[in-house]
């Protein structure tokens, strides 16, 4: 139930991806603003309030972004949960080198490296355009059941059968005929 609630069981094309990306930024300027207006309205309404409003709104809106990009990457045929952690390690990994050995940074005021925006790039590039890695949707991830062998005359058999039917050495019930 976690896995629907994260987004992780849940698949979504490129289309959908690419709208859903465009509408929750579209979104989250307008809620930020609003929120900003509302509070900033309010007389003697101490700073901290405001900051830690706009501190939750970030972390909402960066929680439906992941959730966004997992089911995309769960579209793609890709294990979120290992694509999305190494995309983090690797920025991270990338904002220290750029840190520690400043030769190394973009020019200007960015904190990573030419091999971080690379990455970057890379990544949501494959978001965008890659195309559904996944045949069966009801099962957990791509198929990978291979096309169950053509028993008598062009009648196939369910790939479960024609397991079932391999690890039994029988025919499954089914007869070559």
């Amino acid at each position: 139930m976690l896995g629907f609630f994260f987004g992780f069981n849940a698949r979504l094309g490129r289309l959908q991806y690419f709208l859903a990306s465009l509408g929750l930024g579209v979104g989250s300027a307008i809620v930020a603003t609003m929120v900003v207006v509302a509070l900033a309205a309010i007389p003697k309404m101490p700073g901290l309030v405001l900051g830690g409003t706009i501190v939750v709104l970030i972390a909402l809106f960066l929680w439906a972004n992941v959730m966004l990009q997992a089911m995309r990457f769960r579209d793609i045929g890709w294990d979120p949960v290992c694509v999305i952690p190494g995309w983090i390690a690797a920025m991270v990994l990338d904002y220290v080198v750029a840190g520690r050995f400043p030769d190394y940074a973009l020019p200007g005021s960015h904190h990573g490296t030419w091999v971080g925006a690379l990455i970057n790039l890379g990544l949501s590039i494959a978001l965008l355009f890659v195309p559904s890695g996944a045949d069966d949707a009801s099962s957990g991830g791509p198929s990978m059941t291979r096309t169950p062998p053509t028993w008598g005359r062009g009648s196939r058999v369910p790939a479960t059968e024609a397991r079932l039917a391999r690890i039994t050495g029988g025919d499954a019930g089914r007869g070559l005929y």
